[in-house]
């Protein structure tokens, strides 16, 4: 599979009327934590001398009464961690709510996948705001689509039907055919989540009203 489209990209690209550089950069309120250095790398350079210490927690240990964190010795790149930082200025042990991963260790670069509120895990399928979001880009490209905005639920189990993933996405112009559209979003999930795809076997299903 080539390279992802990122979401939203052709919206901005008409309102400014060129294209447009992108950068990523990492700064919340709590602090400066990561910014992309290189336009061919879209990871983003971890600041690690900015009075800030890191922890990063395995998102599956979230919810746990007592959860396991790693350092920075630790992590493994392509996995996804909570990020749990302190700072010198008072902040002890805070978990920031948003989700990364590792794209290199030498130099440490991360990328953002999503927030802990944000991700869909009703069946062990673990899909995240990064595996949506490349999904639906993914799908409107290969279907001449514009989305505007979209969300996604579970459908659980009942009696008479397996569970399910319910998406309301909103067009600015609908795909050439659904169906296609469809197919291209759930096959851009099975590539990008192995857990999804694993499920998605012998769980999910997928269609539209």
């Amino acid at each position: 599979m080539e390279a992802f489209p990122f979401p939203y990209r052709d919206q901005f690209e008409k309102i400014i009327g060129h294209k447009i550089n992108y950068l990523e950069i990492y700064n919340a309120s709590e602090g400066f934590i990561a910014a992309q250095v290189d336009p061919g790398d879209d990871g983003m350079l971890l600041f690690t001398e900015h009075g800030i210490f890191y922890e990063f927690m395995p998102v599956e240990e979230y919810g746990n009464e007592n959860p396991v964190t790693v350092g920075l010795k630790d992590v493994i790149a392509g996995k996804n961690y909570a990020l749990v930082i302190s700072t010198t200025g008072g902040l002890w042990r805070y978990l920031i709510g948003d989700t990364i991963q590792f794209t290199r260790l030498n130099p440490y670069k991360i990328k953002i996948t999503g927030r802990l509120k944000h991700y869909m895990n009703a069946f062990g399928e673990e899909v995240i705001v990064d595996n949506s979001d490349k999904a639906i880009a993914w799908a409107a490209e290969k279907t001449n689509a514009v989305v505007n905005d979209y969300t996604a639920a579970p459908v659980y189990f009942t009696d008479n039907s397996n569970g399910a993933h319910e998406w309301l996405i909103e067009f600015e112009k609908e795909p050439d055919d659904f169906d296609t559209f469809i197919f291209e979003l759930d096959s851009c999930l099975k590539n990008v989540n192995s857990d999804y795809e694993a499920k998605r076997h012998k769980i999910l299903h997928y269609g539209y009203p």
